[in-house]
């Protein structure tokens, strides 16, 4: 907890020196609201209220518990910048506690909107999130406002502070640019990156490396088939070796085509065709567990946050609270998430709304 405090401590205070509330301290309370279900400012007010006493013996709470108004006001002012730093620090302490080590395996990078968190007038530009998704162990390694809906620049920043050695970055097709790879590869890191047909060379050049391959008897290919759900889906990736010349992406290796198939119950079944571009040599099954593995920050990470915090349907919306109100979301995520009781997501926050000492228990693992 000590930990967890001082790294707030380093965030700038935007305010006045005529502030009555300490920053760190209001940020440390609203993080404690968020574990315990609190959505908004005026519910991080109350939750302060209800429990000032207890918390005074944490932070500095001199002037009793801030109103919703102080709070709002602080998350509007705060820059985003700072707040993805103490996201930094609170995922590589949190890492530290855990005895996790640098990531390996996929790592997801992916965009996601505040869907409500626009001005009236303003209904087409809600903040977008930048998340850096660490598969193995379901957790964040980065996070950050795309200013401007910039998701890749935002992407780009991100990267730029992880160590990618002994990863595999996977995004959509748009980020199959020449910066993105080159950006992984300086950052030690691979890539498996979607590639549709607006990318029109290189798109060229993946479905003439599958001309190719069949000329001289076919590609490799790996399928899987799984049943459940009341549908059958079946996946085939089949992979080719990149032209040694002519490609734009730093360090491409190898093609991928991904053929998959999903069969609804008396429905006809939908078929999808897609390229990847892999700048590591692998087999179509390692190839196939990449790309499958990536929709994991949508599954563990988007999911939970729109269906257990409501991101979706958090209604604030004015300057820098949306984005900086979304990291404390996303720290709180990862928290509960490194809780290690074999229960969900939802269920540990409830927990810490009725326990004090669960909820501050959620944070013996952090040194």
């Amino acid at each position: 907890m000590e930990t967890l405090i001082s790294i707030l401590r380093e965030v700038r205070d935007p305010r006045d020196c005529n502030a009555r509330h300490d920053c760190a301290a209001m940020l440390f309370t609203a993080l404690l609201a968020t574990l315990c279900g609190c959505k908004s400012c005026v519910e991080i007010a109350d939750f302060c209220a209800a429990h000032v006493e207890e918390l005074a013996e944490i932070v500095e709470l001199a002037h009793g518990a801030p109103s919703h108004d102080s709070f709002s006001r602080l998350f509007r002012l705060l820059d985003p910048e700072e707040m993805a730093k103490a996201f930094l620090s609170f995922a590589q302490a949190l890492r530290d506690g855990l005895d996790l080590g640098p990531a390996k395996g996929v790592v997801a990078v992916d965009g996601k909107r505040l869907r409500r968190g626009y001005a009236r007038g303003k209904a087409h530009f809600p903040p977008l999130m930048i998340s850096v998704w660490d598969a193995e162990t379901r957790l964040s390694l980065a996070a950050r406002v795309g200013e401007g809906g910039d998701e890749v620049a935002g992407t780009l920043k991100a990267l730029k502070s992880l160590d990618l050695k002994g990863c595999t970055v996977t995004a959509d097709a748009l980020h199959c640019h020449p910066a993105m790879a080159a950006a992984i590869r300086a950052r030690k890191g691979h890539y498996a990156l979607k590639l549709k047909a607006n990318n029109a060379p290189l798109y060229e050049m993946a479905r003439q490396a599958f001309e190719r391959a069949e000329a001289k008897g076919g590609a490799a290919f790996a399928e899987t088939q799984e049943t459940g759900h009341d549908r059958h889906e079946f996946r085939r990736m089949s992979l080719a070796p990149a032209a040694k010349t002519g490609a734009n992406l730093p360090g491409l290796t190898l093609f991928g085509r991904m053929q998959s198939r999903r069969s609804p119950p008396n429905r006809e079944g939908k078929e999808r065709t897609y390229y990847v571009a892999f700048s590591q040599r692998c087999s179509p099954a390692e190839a196939l567990c990449i790309v499958r593995t990536h929709w994991d920050v949508e599954n563990a990470l988007h999911w939970p946050l729109d269906v257990i915090f409501r991101e979706d349907d958090a209604r604030i919306r004015k300057d820098n609270a949306p984005a900086n109100l979304a990291i404390v979301r996303r720290i709180a995520k990862d928290i509960l998430q490194s809780c290690p009781d074999n229960i969900s997501v939802a269920r540990k926050m409830k927990r810490a709304s009725w326990s004090k000492e669960y909820l501050f228990g959620l944070f013996a693992h952090m040194r």
